[in-house]
């Protein structure tokens, strides 16, 4: 039965009955046109009367129940009081079992929470307002599901086909959701039954977990993904959901279905590869997805030796790429990506040469060959698919074609009319060695029985090279490398984090703040978007040196010091700060946040306070001075009297202390901690890095390591080429427009690209950006939005959110800093940007070519304080185009150019424009544009760009 809870008719009996809770709004003329007719002439649930109108419901609903009810679908909950539906439920539920089904449809969705905990039975998804592309859909379940089971809403709303069009519905929403809900008259042809199958066949997988998008809305097929956990990263099943939105047309899939794209969150495969044939106009078809076997390497293959002979090969290849020193370190790349592998090969004189790339996989030795593709100026090229995340290999090939050089020679000669008779004899005399290989000798036969020009055509078809090849010996054969490659999991390029310090998730500071009390913020870090949560060190603290508030060098007795300041009465690295919970509250926060979809992230900081264990059970891991001191830790200009240095290379620290320090790693890993945040790796032994990582990842291929080295440049790369997934950057620092674009070039278009990842970080504990200090809220907007949109991989400092800005006098520091004291914050503040953060983290999950640093382009803009950029994922026919001005404090315009040359479209064409913002959409006519931004109102601009729909 449908219940509408919130309101009444004004005169009905159930309104007089219930005077005092339910009233109709005061001041209102219900004859006013420009009214909502229900709102005119409706009592409304008064707030403050819930727990009365609670009891009323309980009675009526436990009547209907007694009298045969056995669900209700409940209407009006947009006009209830926050959180009056729970208080409903609950009274019926102490009463009589029934179901109850909200209809969420037009609810707006930041009340999506007050449903949560409300016990609901199921919930209602807009399914039959989908257009198939737009990715509101996705939010909209993943906001859904978190309340109760989700139900898709069949039937057409729109002028269409109303055959295909209802069918469509209906699979949709039995594909999509938990369940489905069909109005009378949407059957046609059977189609209903059809939907209950497929809806039988998605329960029976237990795909219940969430909804990703794997396509860009300008597809015209859209796949999307469900899994059967909460945690998309790690699933043990699921199916892809490919919806042809073209009700006239079969459309291919926008992908190699065989392996997901880096959308997935994880490797995924399809069970059967052979069903990515082209989807029938409308259809919507499920197939079956498994996670793909990560690479465990018990063993390195060995190396293949190049022989005397193909030292001397006249073969050359070079410039392969991606290397990273030749071959010293690993190459990056993320699994579901296509890995192109490139070349210069050649050789001297005019023979034809083949070419292929040989790769394989850490613990299988069996090599793959794809063949290389000849490009343009001596440039080979090959592509091959990595599904699986460990470290790969592979090698280049070259080798002399003897047969196609004479059959190259012998058609080229025909061509112009020479007599050909001694090539033919060569020819025939090349293929004598080889007669005893399959087809050789009738190949052999029919050329000699031939006449020459007929004798030219067989011999140098396509076919007769290819079976020649197959046989002859491969001259001069020249093998370089292998060259290794760490294909990690996609969050390795794509993440969103947020930094916080346990402790201070309290309402008061002279609480500590503990585990439990993240779990509760769990959900508020979630639904700004972010996937990572990253904790500095939650070890014991020293008090020897203690520091106290602003970093002085005196604490008083209430002051809990830096959390840097490692070890204590309660343990070292691999112990638990006493006041933040046990090891099991531990586990039941990477649980929870794994429930939520979050990682936690650990700091790894390899520092030790004057009161660790290790300074009284390994005192030769530490350099002692002349007098018995040990030497303070210091990163000049900073000095840190409260911690100390392990030494590397002291008498007794090899191997002990590596293992030791190596094993800390795999306690928390053990964990189920899978990132770490390095503090300072620079300051340690490079040679440590390498050899750890290794193992680690060796053991553990999805563990991955974040570098905190704000350093030289090449000490940073190195770093990243030693094993480290990703790195802090200097674009904290980078502010004005040249040096935006410089830096994003480097990172982009030189070698590093096939190392390095930037990590956009916008503010830590130890870095108050000037740049923020004085700019307002337009400044952390206009950092966020360049974080957030320039980089993959984005990261804040809580705070961030609230535009904390206080510094330390003439200094890149905070005031009060959160190193050293607890600091409860109200997150809701006034002024705060929450929203706008939320709205970037959607942008990304929806838009490919936000998930990588890499596809930026900048476009000419007047204005030296705006910019203008491009980011279009590979392949890509869409663009997502952004104009930021770089000035907190003035509005700027400028004239700018949008780039209808990359879509071949001329100076005066036109191009369809979303506003991804706002949400308008409309047509730019011409390539020159003209834009103005008011730090005041908005200082960006965020736009899609399709050449179909304005074509």
């Amino acid at each position: 039965m449908d219940i509408v809870l919130d309101r009444f008719a004004l005169e009905s009996a159930s309104a007089r009955a219930l005077a005092g809770l339910y009233e109709g709004l005061p001041g209102l003329n219900p004859l006013d046109p420009r009214l909502d007719r229900r709102v005119a002439t409706s009592a409304m649930l008064r707030s403050g009367a819930e727990e009365a109108a609670a009891d009323w419901w309980a009675e009526l609903l436990s009547e209907l129940v007694t009298a045969g009810a056995q669900g209700f679908r409940l209407l009006g909950l947009d006009g209830l009081p926050p959180h009056a539906l729970r208080r409903i439920i609950h009274r019926v539920r102490m009463k009589t079992a029934c179901a109850f089904w909200g209809w969420t449809l037009g609810l707006p969705w930041h009340r999506h929470g007050e449903l949560v905990g409300a016990d609901l039975s199921a919930v209602f998804a807009s399914t039959c307002w989908w257009d198939g592309r737009a990715a509101w859909f996705v939010e909209e379940y993943e906001s859904l599901r978190r309340i109760a089971p989700v139900l898709g809403v069949a039937g057409v709303p729109f002028d269409m086909e109303r055959r295909a069009a209802t069918a469509r519905s209906l699979m949709l929403a039995a594909a999509t959701a938990d369940g489905l809900l069909v109005p009378e008259g949407t059957d046609h042809g059977g189609a209903l039954q059809q939907a209950a199958a497929l809806a039988e066949i998605i329960v029976s997988k237990g795909v219940s977990g969430g909804l990703r998008s794997l396509t860009s809305p300008a597809e015209p097929v859209s796949v999307l993904l469900r899994t059967d956990g909460a945690d998309a990263r790690s699933p043990r099943r699921g199916v892809a959901i490919a919806i042809n939105n073209d009700l006239f047309r079969a459309r291919a899939l926008p992908f190699d279905i065989a392996i997901l794209p880096p959308a997935a969150g994880c490797a995924l495969r399809v069970a059967e590869p052979d069903s990515g044939a082209s989807l029938e106009p409308g259809e919507i078809r499920v197939l079956d997805v498994m996670p793909t076997r990560p690479v465990r390497s018990g063993k390195k293959p060995g190396k293949r030796e190049v022989n005397a002979a193909a030292a001397q090969s006249p073969i050359v290849i070079e410039r392969v790429t991606p290397t990273v020193n030749g071959g010293a370190f690993a190459a990056k790349h993320v699994v579901g990506k296509p890995l192109v592998i490139e070349a210069d090969i050649f050789a001297d004189g005019h023979d034809l040469l083949g070419a292929e790339v040989l790769w394989w996989s850490a613990d299988d030795d069996q090599r793959k060959a794809v063949q290389l593709t000849h490009i343009t100026n001596d440039r080979w090229r090959a592509t091959v698919m990595p599904d699986r995340i460990g470290r790969h290999y592979f090698s280049v090939e070259a080798w002399r074609d003897e047969y196609g050089s004479l059959s190259h020679g012998l058609e080229v000669k025909h061509r112009a009319g020479i007599d050909v008779a001694v090539e033919l004899t060569e020819v025939a005399l090349f293929l004598e060695v080889l007669v005893k290989e399959p087809g050789i000798k009738a190949l052999l036969a029919e050329a000699k029985a031939a006449e020459p020009a007929d004798a030219v055509a067989l011999l140098t078809s396509a076919a007769s090279r290819e079976i020649v090849a197959g046989a002859a010996e491969r001259r001069f054969r020249l093998d370089v490398g292998p060259f290794p490659v760490d294909v990690e999991r996609p969050q390795a390029g794509f993440a969103s984090w947020y930094e916080l310090f346990p402790r201070s998730l309290t309402d008061d500071p002279k609480r500590h703040g503990t585990f439990d009390d993240v779990i509760d913020a769990l959900p508020r870090v979630r639904a700004m978007g972010f996937d990572v949560l990253y904790f500095p060190p939650i070890h014991p603290i020293g008090k020897v040196n203690r520091k106290g508030r602003n970093n002085t060098l005196t604490a008083g007795p209430d002051d809990v010091g830096s959390p840097y300041a490692i070890g204590g009465e309660g343990g070292g690295h691999d112990a638990i700060h006493r006041q933040l919970g046990t090891p099991e509250d531990f586990r039941r926060l990477v649980a929870a946040a794994r429930d939520q979809g979050l990682e936690i992230a650990l700091d790894f900081a390899i520092q030790c306070s004057l009161d660790h264990p290790w300074l009284r059970e390994h005192p030769e891991w530490f350099r002692r001075r002349p007098d018995g001191t040990i030497k303070y830790a210091e990163n000049p200009p900073k000095k840190y009297e409260d911690i100390v240095n392990v030494d590397f290379y002291a008498d007794g620290a090899v191997p002990s202390l590596w293992l030791a320090l190596r094993d800390v790693v795999r306690h928390w890993v053990g964990e189920g901690v899978r990132i770490f945040r390095v503090d300072n790796p620079h300051t340690k032994p490079l040679p440590f890095w390498q050899w750890m990582i290794d193992d680690i990842r060796g053991r553990h291929p999805d563990v991955m390591f974040l570098s905190e080295a704000f350093t030289r440049p090449k000490m940073m790369y190195r770093l990243a080429k030693v094993g480290f997934s990703q790195s802090y950057t200097y674009f904290t620092w980078r502010n004005g427009k040249q040096e935006i674009i410089d830096y994003l070039r480097e990172l982009t278009t030189t070698e590093v690209v096939d190392y390095f990842r930037p990590h956009f970080f916008v503010n830590t504990p130890d870095i108050n950006p000037i740049f923020l200090q004085n700019s307002g809220r337009p400044g952390f907007l206009i950092r966020a939005v360049l974080a957030a949109t320039l980089s993959g991989l984005w990261g804040v400092y809580s705070g961030f959110e609230l535009c904390e800005a206080a510094a330390l006098p003439g200094r890149e520091e905070y005031l009060d800093s959160e190193k050293y004291e607890i600091r409860p914050r109200d997150f809701a503040a006034p002024g705060n940007i929450v929203a706008e953060i939320t709205m970037l983290n959607r942008l990304r999950r929806s838009y490919p070519a936000l998930q990588s640093h890499l596809g930026v382009t900048f476009y000419n803009a007047g204005n030296d304080r705006m910019l203008v950029y491009g980011k279009r994922a590979p392949g890509a026919e869409d663009m997502v185009l952004v104009a930021i001005s770089l000035d907190p404090h003035h509005a700027q315009e400028t004239g700018f150019e949008i780039p209808l040359w990359e879509w071949k479209l001329p100076d005066d064409g036109a191009i369809e424009v979303e506003d991804l913002v706002r949400g308008d959409r409309f047509t730019w006519h011409g390539k020159n544009q003209h834009l103005r931004l008011d730090p005041s109102v908005i200082p960006f601009a965020i736009w899609r760009l399709s050449p179909r729909s304005a074509a």
